[in-house]
């Protein structure tokens, strides 16, 4: 790294809540937070915001008439960038953002396409609601900056390639502060229908049966296969990390999670950016990576070329929940890090695939592992590796073209 990056604050609207005390506290708790819900006229596994925060984006909705017409991706954006500058403490308006998203405003385009079918017309607003610099332009408006403001879709990956242009600006001395993250709302019929569409998506027949199974073993009795019957165990339709599954278990999630990085050393960073990569895979088709995801191997190498592999304590891994995505994932770390891995988690167990917000959802876990010294495992796999201290974490992530990125995290 040319200049230490600073990150000074961190914050995330989702199923987590929206306090560092909230989400610490959830991934504490071994539940998680994907249950059933109807979307359109389905039931399907889904990770939603609680009741609370569904009324605080109500409230930002109504709170001006120029909310009213905003996708939640928007307004997701806005709550978590709101705290994420109080907490870094910018009382100015020199900085710049750069916000991405997997498919922006998804709701707002499905609901006017729709009407649209129906009438032949669309509101007003149609077009200038449902861009993809959308998100990043109001939330320069509602902060009131006067940086530049970028937005940009690379899928899953988006939010890390958002933290990279900040580290590019900052580096090449075009600015002097930056807000970086990612938004996702994607819970929507049409949505979940394309990832059921491409056969990744978590079954409720197949979970179902699993949990029946499980319960007929633990009880010896015929248990009707519902899945209140067996609230005693633990309920986990999404088996991300679970490399001995024999079903796809991805779940959709939702939220917003935004970083303030800064140049230089400050006394109130969370963490520093110590290293990053980024790698394509040559693809035989256009939704799939290698067997052994040649582009995390190029995109940790090179996050890890000023570090010794042996200072790496934890990876917080992208790992879908899909077979393909999780084992490809874990090879290419095998091939990195060899016989002596780091400690291994992801967060997708917990509260889904929120696509473009995952990654800097995964910076967030990272630092509060880092700043509590305690690592968060996935409760379903045993952790082989247990290290003593959390100096280190490598954050991955990879979207739909096998466009990976790599960060490296050291404590401040």
């Amino acid at each position: 790294m040319k200049n230490p990056i600073a990150i000074t604050s961190i914050a995330s609207f989702s199923p987590l809540g929206k306090t560092t005390n909230e989400v610490w506290k959830e991934y504490l708790n071994p539940r998680t937070l994907i249950v059933e819900k109807k979307i359109g006229v389905n039931l399907n596994f889904v990770a939603r915001l609680s009741d609370d925060l569904t009324t605080e984006v109500q409230l930002l909705r109504n709170s001006e008439s120029k909310y009213k017409s905003l996708d939640n991706s928007v307004l997701y954006a806005i709550l978590a960038s709101r705290e994420a500058l109080k907490h870094a403490g910018w009382n100015d308006s020199k900085f710049g953002i750069n916000i991405g998203s997997s498919r922006g405003a998804t709701h707002l385009f499905e609901k006017n396409y729709k009407e649209f079918l129906e009438s032949g017309k669309v509101a007003t607003l149609t077009s200038p609601t449902t861009t993809l610099g959308n998100i990043s332009t109001w939330v320069a408006q509602d902060l009131k900056s006067k940086g530049p403001e970028l937005s940009h879709s690379i899928t899953c990956s988006t939010a890390l390639h958002a933290l990279l242009n900040g580290i590019a600006w900052l580096q090449a001395g075009m600015a002097e502060k930056f807000l970086v993250g990612g938004s996702e709302a994607p819970l929507t019929a049409f949505t979940v229908a394309q990832m059921h569409a491409l056969k990744i998506y978590a079954s409720n027949e197949a979970f179902h049966q699993a949990q029946c199974d499980n319960f007929k073993g633990r009880h010896k009795q015929e248990p009707q296969c519902q899945s209140e019957l067996v609230e005693d165990l633990l309920y986990y339709p999404c088996r991300a990390l679970d490399l001995g599954k024999t079903k796809n278990s991805m779940v959709l999630g939702e939220g917003a999670a935004m970083a303030c990085l800064e140049l230089g050393k400050h006394k109130n960073a969370l963490a520093y950016v110590t290293g990053f990569g980024y790698a394509t895979d040559d693809l035989k088709h256009s939704i799939s990576i290698t067997d052994e995801a040649e582009c995390f191997q190029k995109s940790m190498k090179m996050a890890l070329q000023n570090v010794s592999l042996e200072e790496v304590d934890v990876v917080v891994m992208h790992a879908p929940g899909t077979i393909k995505g999780d084992k490809s994932e874990y090879k290419a770390i095998q091939k990195v890090f060899g016989k002596n891995l780091p400690m291994l988690t992801t967060n997708k167990w917990k509260v889904g695939h929120t696509f473009g917000a995952s990654g800097m959802l995964n910076i967030e876990m990272a630092i509060l592992m880092m700043q509590q010294q305690q690592f968060i495992g996935v409760p379903f796999v045993t952790e082989e590796n247990p290290r003593k201290a959390i100096r280190n974490v490598l954050i991955n992530a990879v979207g739909f073209g096998g466009n990976a990125v790599s960060v490296l995290l050291s404590k401040s």
